[in-house]
């Protein structure tokens, strides 16, 4: 196990711990489970990428963020609730697993919906200092660094450059799905999920 860095100090998931998760979660093969991270700016600059990658099609989801606080990501996660729509969001975001990052403290507001009934998803947090708990999204984020590298002042990056980089995540073959895209297998998924 990664030791902590010296002068940090551990402290309590904010909310329930990865322990707890269904063990459905680990295999992959049950859609709708996602990993959520920060990407953060160059030094200095406050601006961050809120990034969600679903475990078993990765597909990726990039949200421009004014700050990396929980202050802005349940606002952002009320957005992408209302552009999905509030009765489908939970089957689509059944659970979203992420570290103990401080913009992933409130636990309670990630989890709760729009509608004021019940919660939208249910969130996981990760043991310190173990990122493999979010292997999908840690090689996303190397994917992303291809497009964004680490020291990108992200207040210059446009919302449509961001978008760019997630359609080019969201639809390069990959070998691991007999060279389908993400995009492919995330629609097949919905479709399966949502007959028409």
């Amino acid at each position: 196990a990664k030791k902590a860095p010296e002068g940090t100090v551990s402290r309590a998931p904010a909310g329930k711990s990865i322990e707890q998760r269904p063990k459905e979660v680990d295999t992959r093969e049950t859609f709708g489970h996602w990993e959520m991270d920060s990407v953060e700016s160059c030094q200095g600059v406050s601006n961050t990428l809120l990034v969600l990658t679903e475990r078993k099609t990765r597909k990726e989801i990039i949200i421009p963020l004014r700050d990396k606080t929980s202050a802005s990501v349940v606002p952002a996660l009320d957005t992408l609730e209302k552009k999905v729509g509030s009765k489908v969001f939970p089957l689509i975001f059944q659970s979203i697993t992420c570290d103990n990052g401080c913009e992933f403290a409130d636990a309670a507001g990630i989890e709760r919906s729009i509608t004021g009934r019940g919660p939208r998803t249910e969130v996981y947090y990760c043991h310190p200092y173990r990122p493999s708990e979010r292997g999908s999204n840690e090689n996303q984020n190397g994917l992303i660094r291809r497009h964004l590298p680490k020291g990108t002042d992200l207040s210059q990056v446009s919302p449509r450059e961001v978008k760019q980089v997630e359609e080019w995540l969201n639809n390069y073959p990959r070998k691991m799905f007999g060279f389908l895209c993400s995009e492919q297998l995330f629609r097949a998924e919905i479709a399966a999920l949502l007959p028409s």
